[in-house]
């Protein structure tokens, strides 16, 4: 007579397992990946979108951005309600620092990178949009 055992033995099933555990392990360290690529994305979109908003501001404010004095984000082009939800929106997604200048005949904003902190993405009003290894620092240099 045979006798037959039918079954996993342990040892199958523990290879099964940490064969499990190292793609998930694979997977989860992707995925980290993915979503800082995705923060960086809302980013540029948010300050992207910054530009038409702030030549409408600038047709109805008679022919000015404003002035924003320091690097604050919250005067000048940026208190119009549009391009403050698209600035705050960007701070929230990189969860880094930025910085906004606005003078009467240009402005520049920059939000630092989420995939890359020593990496920024800054917006002018000659319309740039490139990264940058630093802060915007006045709104007449723009993203140079």
């Amino acid at each position: 007579m045979k006798n037959l055992k039918k079954g996993f033995t342990l040892i199958e099933l523990l290879v099964v397992i940490a064969i499990i555990g190292i793609l998930s392990g694979v997977v989860l360290a992707s995925l980290n990946s993915a979503r800082a690529k995705g923060s960086d994305a809302a980013v540029k979109a948010n300050l992207n979108g910054i530009r038409s908003q702030s030549e409408i501001v600038f047709d109805n404010s008679n022919n000015s951005y404003g002035t924003t004095l320091g690097t604050s984000c919250v005067t000048g082009l940026f208190v119009d309600p549009t391009i403050k939800r698209q600035i705050d929106g960007a701070i929230l997604a990189s969860g880094g620092t930025s910085a906004c200048f606005s003078a009467s005949s240009s402005w520049a904003a920059s939000v630092q990178l989420k995939s890359d902190t020593t990496k920024y993405w800054c917006v002018d009003s000659k319309g740039n949009g490139i990264s940058t290894s630093s802060l915007v620092t006045n709104a007449a240099a723009g993203c140079n």
